[in-house]
């Protein structure tokens, strides 16, 4: 076993948030590698929080964004477990960004999937089963129903925020709400939670 510093271990707290125990564990599982550890602790800290997502999120932030030429403003709701997590920087600037995100994604209308009734889905399925079979001839019917129900998988990434890669995509290395929801939630130790949101725009009912 790898001969783990206490000097390493407080590095790898600094850098990830994680407690002491979790970081000398990682090295040690990582043989001493500080950037493997990082990535184990990544791994495990996304499977806890995905653990945690039945947890209570009563505190948190409400954030919002107004674009520069005041003709498009957006504000969300950002919950956490703790008043501690919703001073906490990194989570505020994560509100500030899914604000930013929404102002320029002017067709997503849900926060999550599950936010998407079965009607709305069903009828969306149903015009683009009709386009499929008017565009499909003699496609068999079994292709022009998976070719609609890949357009519907396509609608819900347009449509449900969490699906979607944040717009800043060099920044957050093309990485989806969601993906930077669930960092967050692992390096905070909270639930974290897109609660809901507002996009206004000018010239829009």
């Amino acid at each position: 076993m790898a001969d783990i510093s206490a000097q390493d271990v407080k590095a790898l707290r600094d850098q990830t948030g994680a407690g002491m125990m979790e970081c000398k564990s990682a090295l040690q599982e990582a043989e001493g590698d500080i950037e493997r550890a990082r990535e184990i602790l990544r791994v495990k800290g996304q499977a806890q929080a995905a653990k945690r997502g039945e947890r209570t999120a009563a505190e948190g932030v409400v954030q919002g964004y107004i674009h520069a030429n005041h003709q498009v403003g957006v504000i969300v709701e950002v919950d956490c477990e703790s008043d501690f997590v919703a001073r906490n920087e990194e989570f505020v600037a994560f509100a500030r960004d899914v604000a930013l995100h929404v102002a320029g994604s002017p067709g997503v209308q849900w926060v999550a999937e599950e936010d998407v009734s079965d009607a709305e889905r069903e009828a969306e399925l149903r015009v683009l089963t009709e386009q499929a079979a008017e565009e499909g001839g003699d496609k068999p019917e079994e292709v022009r129903r998976k070719i609609a129900e890949g357009r519907l998988r396509k609608w819900l990434d347009d449509v449900v925020l969490l699906r979607q890669p944040h717009i800043n995509a060099d920044r957050h290395e093309g990485k989806t709400i969601e993906e930077l929801r669930a960092e967050l939630a692992a390096k905070m130790g909270e639930n974290v939670i897109v609660r809901r949101f507002a996009r206004f725009a000018v010239g829009e009912a």
